[in-house]
C-alpha cells in the first residue's frame, strides 16, 4: 500500500484554451502522458461540463492506471489547473514514473505559478502499546 501522491495547483495557465475545455483532447494527452510515463491505463473517463455565466465549462479527467490514478480538473474561467497523480509501489519503485508524469501534464498547461506537494502513503509507524 506504499506509495507517491503528487498534487498540484496550476495558476495563470497560459496553454491555449481548449485544453481546458475539450475533454476528448485533454483525455487523449493524458492517456499519451500516461504511457510516455511508463505507467499503465487501465481505464478512464474525461467529463466536459456546461459553460456557466462565469464563462466556458471545465473538464475532469481521469485516467485508472494498474499503478493508481491521474486526476485533472481544470478551471477555464479562472485559468487553472488541479493535478492528482498518485502511484502505489507494490512489486516496484514508480516514484520517478510518477514525477515524470506529473512533469508532462504541468507542462501543459504553462502555469505562471504552481504550488505542489508530494505525500508518502502508507508509510508504517510502529506503535507501542
Amino acid at each position: 500500500m506504499q506509495g507517491l501522491h503528487l498534487t498540484a495547483d496550476l495558476h495563470d495557465c497560459h496553454c491555449e484554451p481548449q485544453w481546458l475545455t475539450d475533454s476528448a483532447l485533454l483525455g487523449e494527452h493524458c492517456r499519451q502522458a500516461v504511457a510516455g510515463a511508463g505507467l499503465q491505463a487501465v481505464a478512464h473517463v474525461f467529463h466536459a461540463f456546461p459553460a456557466t455565466a462565469q464563462g466556458p465549462g471545465g473538464v475532469t479527467a481521469t485516467v485508472l492506471l494498474a499503478e493508481s490514478h491521474l486526476c485533472v480538473h481544470t478551471w477555464p474561467e479562472q485559468n487553472a489547473v488541479t493535478l492528482d497523480v498518485y502511484v502505489c509501489n507494490f512489486g516496484g519503485d514508480n516514484a520517478a514514473k510518477a514525477h515524470v508524469l506529473m512533469t508532462a501534464m504541468t507542462g501543459l498547461f504553462h502555469p505562471a505559478h504552481v504550488e505542489r506537494h508530494a505525500l508518502q502513503r502508507g508509510q508504517i509507524t510502529s506503535v507501542v502499546p
